[in-house]
């Protein structure tokens, strides 16, 4: 039996223990009662996961996987042009970035090139190859998130990516706190 903090929701799409508080500001999770298939970062990873796979199923006729046209799609938006944006925006370790740009680099699909600035920075571009290989990206983008989500209005697609960009500033600003926070230290 749960005790009077907690509640197990009792329906198939919301499965867990919750705080039933009528208090807004109460938190949501109960330490204890952890249940993994009532948290929304779980069911995050999941829609990625399940995601991921089918575009890269989609992509799989011009041979690229997601570690490789998630950076040649930025590259190709100009989001970033150098590997130190790449790195930060992906947050990947830049030794894992260069490996993955060394594969696409190999195809003919990106180049790299030293500043004559400033030697440490390595400039990123794709090649007429790489924009003719990232060209079908965004349409099966579209097409997988539309699948996803199918039966909802725009109204509620509107909701959810409010919903979703408040997690993210969120994150980021605890991100943001525990660096100052160890910085301080």
């Amino acid at each position: 039996m749960a005790d009077s903090s907690t509640f197990t929701a009792d329906t198939p799409d919301s499965p867990g223990q919750v705080n039933p508080s009528s208090d807004p500001t109460a938190a949501i999770y109960v330490r204890g009662n952890w249940v993994r298939e009532n948290s929304f970062g779980y069911l995050m990873r999941r829609i990625v996961q399940l995601m991921v796979g089918m575009v890269d199923k989609r992509l799989d006729s011009v041979g690229l996987t997601q570690a490789q046209w998630t950076p040649m799609f930025m590259i190709s938006k100009g989001e970033c042009n150098t590997l130190a944006e790449l790195s930060r925006e992906l947050q990947l370790d830049a030794g894992a970035l260069t490996r993955t740009l060394d594969r696409l680099q190999a195809k003919g699909l990106c180049k790299r090139e030293r500043s004559t600035e400033d030697r440490r920075v390595v400039h990123l571009a794709l090649t007429p190859e790489g924009d003719a290989a990232i060209a079908p990206v965004p349409g099966v983008l579209c097409d997988v998130s539309n699948g996803l989500l199918d039966g909802f209005t725009k109204e509620e697609w509107q909701t959810l990516m409010g919903f979703l960009r408040r997690l993210l500033a969120n994150a980021e600003a605890m991100r943001e706190a525990a660096e100052a926070e160890q910085r301080a230290q």
